[in-house]
């Protein structure tokens, strides 16, 4: 028993490093960067009607989605899923780092800028900015369940749907990722909104579900403008072999 754990932990984490060697490290910066601020401004509300509400950290959401089907296309979901996870790891690290420095005992810009004007006022924006920067459990636990709760739920529903469809070609992936990204999205911002914003932003239950509609219609749209150039990179990956390495890899492994 023991042997065959070790054998899969081992499997696994070789897996990942050929995969991390693999994939396009900007792809992978542009996920992990979209993941970060995301979580940094989700903190903000876009704006908050009676029946509807939104953060800001629905402007950058759609970019880790797109980042993710492209991954899944070219890689597979587990790989996709696997991607996600450091992005989650990184995430924790910079809200350990950025909590850890806001408790510091130094003053942000903003302080001195409004310092010779309005003391109070200067101190008040400095704690505001550590309350930001230094992040809420509640924002980080929330994003965290699910973040990762819609890449699985994204992952397998991509790939799931290119096993049922007979399209090729930007039909195929346009296909995979509305679908796919529709739903990962409702469930993303149905279980933040839940969690966080219900709970701690005062938010009813009708603007939790009418905002994590709404937020899945808006970054649908955004996957919808972009998908083509999403499609474009999935193809030169394939066309100049970007990859083979960690294909390869997967067909020895079965």
């Amino acid at each position: 028993m023991k042997q065959n754990l070790s054998a899969f932990i081992l499997r696994e984490w070789n897996d990942f490093v050929i995969l991390l060697r693999n994939v396009p490290s900007l792809v992978v910066s542009i996920f992990i960067l979209s993941v970060v601020c995301m979580n940094l401004l989700a903190n903000k509300e876009l704006f908050s009607f009676q029946y509807l509400a939104l953060d800001c950290g629905f402007t950058l959401s759609w970019i880790s989605f797109l980042c993710m089907d492209m991954i899944c296309k070219r890689f597979g979901p587990k790989a996709a899923m696997k991607i996600s996870i450091l992005a989650l790891f990184v995430n924790l690290c910079t809200f350990s780092l950025f909590n850890l420095l806001s408790r510091t005992p130094g003053m942000w810009g903003e302080f001195y800028t409004l310092l010779e004007t309005n003391p109070d006022a200067a101190a008040i924006a400095n704690g505001a900015l550590n309350a930001t920067f230094g992040g809420s459990w509640y924002v980080l636990f929330g994003s965290a369940i699910a973040m990762f709760s819609s890449s699985l739920v994204n992952a397998i529903t991509n790939h799931w749907i290119s096993k049922v469809i007979s399209f090729k070609g930007f039909k195929n992936f346009a296909i995979r990722s509305y679908a796919s990204t529709m739903i990962a999205q409702f469930i993303d911002n149905l279980i933040f909104a839940r969690i966080v914003s219900y709970v701690f932003f005062g938010w009813s239950m009708t603007q939790v579900i009418l905002c994590s509609l709404t937020g899945a219609l808006m970054e649908l749209l955004c996957e919808i403008v972009f998908s083509p150039l999403g499609y474009k990179i999935c193809r030169y990956w394939e066309k100049n072999g970007i990859g083979n390495p960690y294909i390869q890899f997967k067909a020895e492994a079965k």
